[in-house]
């Protein structure tokens, strides 16, 4: 209720307000005949295609719990009808998450449900939901604030949308995968043209044009603000040049059959003259981007300094729809520095330095203690340096995260930061910090979703006990194993050397021990579900010698997500 009403709010970005007020518009939306979003009941939105006899589900939001709420709110006002299919636009949990909540497994089995997604969508689950699942899932809380009290002082926008759902994350796996660049599959009477667009805002990613509407979905690479190349909760550098070149090619190929444009956040764009416009211009912010960043690159800029002098051109900067509310110029820029040269910026300087508790603890000393460098700290931030304090009072928790007048007056130079802050993310990211230095806390308990994990082919979670093996503990040890998965009939040679995991998919070893089990089983294990003991127990596992599988399980890491981030 603080966002009704067209009063300034003195603690809010001016530009981001404007963008916090418009993602208040909340409920289910016709597009046009035959065509609805559900758009505020979660970060992203649903869309729902009526077909013959059945829905197309587009996207089904964050969890099976709102992905529920979002299909009955659609139902109370629309014909209920079966889901003929679930497509997913691409790999990020807010648009797979919910897939339990709007279709069911044996229907799925039984062929009367299809789930569509683009090429290398599972693996790319892989990689960032799980194999970097637990960072992520902690540096996402200060990404999207989820801790923080909504309020003038607190949480206000994602930029991207309101917040993110809680609830059960779900995945259902795909029956159908598009693998051309271009693919046309007619669907429940309704004809979809599928537009992969790999490597863009997710590494597995497609866009769809209906023609009997008029209407092109361009899932989260064209929506009305400054996207992502990478988000401060991490993920593979995502390619702007790449990024713009689907976007043209989606002018090219759909633009002049283009009636209405819609994607999976935000809100539709009317009118084919102003869907090109629109699609233009968003070409040319990622091309803008991705090309002077690389110009000041070759001319020896640093990150920082590229971030420092770099924006958007006045043609573009008066658009509200380019505007950094969720990426922003300065950290694309850096991502675009990253994905040509690395982390390293090229000064030697830079190239080893001390953690940053020992560089605190030096600098600290170099000023003269504790007290000196909160006296100049609070010099910073009386005079409106809050980029200074902030590095100032950094070096200070980090050297001694006990002194409580450096933690506090960084957590109001955070403060001060976020209200400044015309990016969603970056506006939680200061809040949360200062949060967290007031209270102590270091976020709450998360995890890779289980039902993800369960979801996952044998390579991947081979993969998952790589990452988790403590290889102190297995140092000299070596092994071979021959693998069954009844359930799969597949076969899997995985070994032990050198501190690291091995596996060979369809190899079987002569003379190892042969281990046989679903893949159900081999996931309990992995997840934590079953020890050991409990896995060898379970109907249907057996092993000719257990030793390998008590040397796979009985030395994986366990993760914590609730580790420092603005202290040690």
């Amino acid at each position: 209720e603080f966002l009704d009403g067209e009063e300034p709010i003195d603690t809010i970005n001016p530009s981001l307000l404007r963008m916090s007020r418009l993602n208040m518009n909340a409920g289910l939306f016709k597009v046009t005949d035959k065509v609805y979003q559900v758009r505020g009941m979660d970060l992203a939105n649903m869309t729902i295609i009526e077909g013959d006899g059945g829905l197309i589900i587009i996207d089904c939001l964050t969890t099976a719990d709102v992905a529920e709420a979002a299909l009955a709110l659609y139902y109370a006002h629309r014909p209920h009808q079966p889901v003929a299919a679930l497509l997913y636009t691409h790999s990020h949990v807010d648009h797979f998450g919910g897939a339990r909540g709007v279709v069911d497994q044996a229907l799925v089995d039984a062929g009367e449900t299809r789930v569509f997604a683009p090429n290398g969508f599972l693996e790319a689950i892989g990689g960032e939901n799980v194999l970097a699942g637990n960072a992520m899932a902690r540096r996402a809380q200060f990404q999207f604030g989820p801790l923080l009290n909504p309020g003038p002082c607190g949480q206000v926008d994602a930029g991207l949308g309101k917040v993110t759902a809680r609830g059960r994350v779900t995945l259902v796996t795909p029956t159908d995968v598009i693998v051309k660049p271009v693919e046309t599959h007619v669907i429940a009477g309704v004809t979809v043209d599928f537009h992969l667009a790999p490597g863009t805002e997710a590494p597995a990613e497609m866009h769809m044009f209906f023609p009997d509407f008029g209407v092109l979905n361009m899932a989260e690479n064209a929506t009305p603000l400054l996207h992502n190349f990478c988000p401060l909760r991490g993920s593979e550098v995502r390619d702007p040049r790449m990024w713009s070149h689907y976007l043209a090619d989606a002018v090219e190929r759909f633009g002049e059959r283009t009636e209405i444009l819609i994607a999976q956040h935000h809100w539709p764009t009317w009118g084919r003259d102003n869907v090109i416009d629109f699609l233009e211009r968003q070409r040319d912010l990622y091309k803008h981007i991705h090309d002077q960043t690389v110009r000041m690159m070759n001319k020896g800029y640093r990150p920082a300094e590229i971030a420092e002098v770099l924006d958007i051109p006045p043609s573009l900067a008066d658009d509200w729809r380019m505007r950094g509310y969720y990426g922003t110029v300065s950290h694309n820029s850096k991502a675009v520095f990253q994905r040509y040269l690395s982390w390293y910026d090229g000064n030697p300087a830079n190239l080893n330095p001390h953690t940053p508790e020992e560089s605190g603890k030096r600098y600290v000393a170099a000023m003269g203690g504790p007290d000196q460098v909160h006296v100049e700290a609070q010099r910073a931030f009386n005079e409106g340096d809050y980029r200074w304090a902030a590095e100032l009072l950094n070096h200070l928790v980090f050297a001694d995260p006990t002194y409580e007048p450096g933690r506090l007056l960084q957590a109001d130079t955070f403060e001060q930061l976020g209200y400044q802050s015309e990016s969603g993310p970056w506006r939680d990211s200061y809040l949360m910090g200062a949060m967290e230095l007031r209270t102590g806390n270091k976020g709450f308990p998360m995890g890779v979703a289980r039902s993800i994990t369960d979801q996952l082919d044998v390579d991947m979670l081979v993969e998952l006990i790589g990452i988790r093996l403590q290889a102190e503990n297995v140092e000299g040890e070596s092994f071979e194993s021959n693998w069954y998965f009844s359930d799969i009939d597949e076969h899997h040679a995985i070994g032990l050397d050198n501190c690291a995991i091995h596996h060979r998919p369809g190899a079987t070893i002569e003379g190892a021990p042969s281990i046989t089990c679903t893949k159900a089983a081999l996931a309990d294990a992995v997840k934590g579900a079953v020890d050991v003991d409990g896995f060898l127990a379970i109907e249907g596992v057996s092993a000719s010698d257990d030793g390998p599988v008590r040397m796979l399980f009985e030395n994986l890491d366990q993760f914590s997500s609730e580790f420092g981030i603005v202290e040690p």
